[in-house]
């Protein structure tokens, strides 16, 4: 472990010695350290409270002041069953003893009248525990299956300085600021129902202003670049997906087959249990076999997937992915060299199964929208083409202010069967993806078994502006779903060519870039982002009706503005205006209307004074169109 960890480990250790001190009858079953922190799981009738978080750390203090060594003690299996015994920890512990292979050593670590079941490492004392914080209580089931028992589990985090713990405490009540669900649901931009589905997002008006607007800003990009925009069904034939090698390879990440009615009404008919339908559905005919083989010159697909073509079932999917509609618009026409490049670019909805437990607000849905394109090029063009997509992202990214990111090249674990394709054509894509991230200049690493199982990928991993990384847009280069569905184009020699296709999402997927995008501004979006751009705040009822002249002159000009005829005082409608995070106030009253200017009130900024409206709409227009981040320099004071 590292040190960091050795700290962290120690402190779930404290932490299940301080829960004994004050709730003797609790059982313990794992404490480990995590990449933030630490947690430990108890089974206890006591539901734990935030006022036992405050005794619980007390007491934990108490322990490290303590100065208590940890010691390590191996023992036979024989001698483990017993200590466990005798602290009356079987419930769990055994199990967890159980887990240990004949071949490992069995370790406790001691630290006071504490001991555990513990491979370690730890620090040497418990002094050396000064920098701790338990932050929340949740449940978890034994071993992670709902089946199981549902435990108490305690988070805490560590670190080795408390001004490092004081940063992250910091950083936590940011994110908890910033959490997209709490500022979706007050700014009405997404709905997420029961009765709709969770991990179904239901995109607000508000909500699809963002979106339309990203939506509009990456399309202007990719006609610079030369994409055609295409659109494809929601859902495709599981034959599909068994060519691709989608289904039923990643089928526990995929919703269910849809069986057509009149198969369904075949196998209810039959009887035919559960287990054989889905055995149907995952089987391959003999040609199919044959075809994917002969292809891909090696046994792709094995001979006990083969079924009978009368024992096979058929059916649709939720559509997983949406490069196999994309290769299929490809093939539907012959192709030259010379058309090459072929760029074809969707904003596509994919649906993947995700368990309940998993979903988080935007970040982790069932159901989603890529920025997809799907590239298919000659061997030659490919770097070019890498660097295009590349290029892509990094515009997104600094249009957003997003400065602070690296660059991870995902590669083939060299261990693993899950890949297709020949080992040669794998090397040559790799070459192709490294050799694209050393041109963009920033850091970038390689992590053997982050490919995808038809490719290796580019990642971009953003840090956003508390410290939080982010994986966002990726390019894959693809040699292997050409060969699978037999694309070709007919090169300079009038000879038939394997093009190689590229896989390109700037975004990823809409959701999650938009609770990316609420997270990192904070609901305080640029005003071409903004989905309520002015709203108008007259002083008076006398201004009323210059304040719907303006709101017409907005409107006819392009921006989101709104007027706010409220008989509140002006001070309940700029408070109201702040609220809601709408970037301009524009304050109307008598002196200005007769005047023809206004109040300028920005997030940003302030108080900006008093402006002409020409000027005002104006500089609205033009921070709208260049897609500016908001500029919060101090306004200068407004003229006597």
């Amino acid at each position: 472990m590292t040190p960091l960890e050795e700290i962290r480990h120690s402190c779930s250790h404290v932490l299940a010695a301080a829960v004994l001190r004050l709730f003797p009858e609790a059982k313990l079953d794992i404490g480990p350290p995590t990449d933030t922190g630490f947690y430990y799981d108890l089974d206890l009738d006591h539901r734990f409270t935030a006022e036992d978080l405050v005794q619980l750390e007390a007491e934990m203090r108490r322990v490290a002041e303590e100065n208590q060594p940890f010691l390590r003690k191996e023992v036979s299996r024989e001698e483990a069953v017993e200590i466990i015994r005798s602290r009356g920890q079987e419930r769990y512990k055994l199990g967890r003893l159980a887990d240990i292979s004949e071949a490992e050593k069995i370790s406790f670590y001691q630290n006071g009248e504490f001991i555990d079941l513990c491979a370690g490492t730890h620090v040497r004392y418990s002094s050396k525990l000064k920098a701790f914080k338990l932050l929340s209580i949740a449940g978890a089931y034994h071993r992670g299956d709902e089946r199981n028992k549902q435990l108490q589990r305690i988070y805490g985090t560590a670190f080795a300085t408390k001004e490092e713990l004081a940063q992250h405490l910091h950083q936590l009540e940011q994110a908890r600021l910033r959490d997209h669900r709490k500022l979706g649901r007050d700014l009405k931009l997404f709905h997420i129902d029961e009765e709709v589905g969770q991990g179904l997002i239901l995109w607000t008006p508000n909500g699809a202003v963002i979106r339309q607007e990203l939506q509009t800003f990456i399309s202007e990009e990719l006609r610079k670049q030369g994409y055609a925009q295409v659109f494809t069904p929601h859902i495709g034939k599981l034959e599909l997906y068994k060519t691709s090698g989608h289904f039923p390879y990643y089928k526990d990440a995929q919703f269910a087959p849809v069986l057509e009615s009149d198969a369904l009404a075949r196998v209810a008919g039959e009887n035919c249990p559960c287990s054989e339908v889905f055995a149907r559905l995952e089987a391959v005919s003999g040609q199919l076999r044959e075809q994917i083989n002969a292809r891909t010159g090696r046994e792709t697909i094995t001979a006990d997937r083969v079924r009978p073509d009368a024992d096979l079932l058929d059916g649709f999917m939720l559509k997983p992915m949406n490069c196999p509609h994309h290769i299929k618009i490809f093939a539907s026409q012959p192709h030259s060299y010379r058309d090459l490049p072929v760029r074809l670019a969707e904003f596509g909805t994919v649906y993947r199964w995700e368990q309940s437990g998993e979903l988080n607000g935007m970040t982790r849905v069932r159901g989603f929208t890529q920025d997809d394109a799907h590239l298919f090029c000659t061997e030659e063009q490919v770097a070019a083409e890498v660097l295009g997509c590349l290029s892509l992202v990094r515009t997104v990214l600094s249009t957003l202010g997003m400065a602070d990111y690296r660059v991870r090249v995902g590669l083939r674990d060299p261990d693993s069967n899950k890949y297709t394709g020949e080992a040669a054509n794998w090397d040559k894509a790799e070459e192709a993806c490294r050799a694209a991230a050393r041109s963009l200049g920033v850091p970038f690493t390689e992590e053997p078994g982050e490919a995808a199982f038809y490719g290796p990928k580019i990642d971009f991993v953003v840090r956003d502006v508390i410290g939080r990384e982010w994986q966002l847009g990726t390019v894959q280069v693809d040699y292997n779903l050409p060969i699978r569905f037999d694309l070709s184009y007919i090169g300079p020699d009038n000879q038939p060519h394997r093009p190689v296709m590229i896989h390109r999402a700037p975004f990823g997927s809409m959701e999650r870039f938009c609770g990316l995008l609420i997270e990192h501004f904070a609901g305080d979006f640029p005003l071409w982002l903004a989905p309520e751009q002015v709203r108008i705040l007259p002083i008076s009822e006398k201004t009323i009706e210059p304040a719907r002249a303006l709101l017409a002159r907005l409107r006819a000009e392009g921006l989101r503005a709104t007027l706010d005829e409220h008989s509140d005082k002006l001070g309940a409608k700029i408070r109201r205006a702040e609220i809601d995070k709408v970037p301009y106030a524009l304050v109307l009253g008598q002196k200005e209307a007769e005047a023809g200017g206004v109040s300028v009130r920005s997030r940003a900024r302030g108080d900006e004074g008093v402006l002409a409206t020409d000027a005002c709409v104006g500089r609205l227009r033009a921070e709208v169109t260049s897609r500016a981040l908001p500029d919060r320099r101090k306004a200068a004071p407004s003229p006597a």
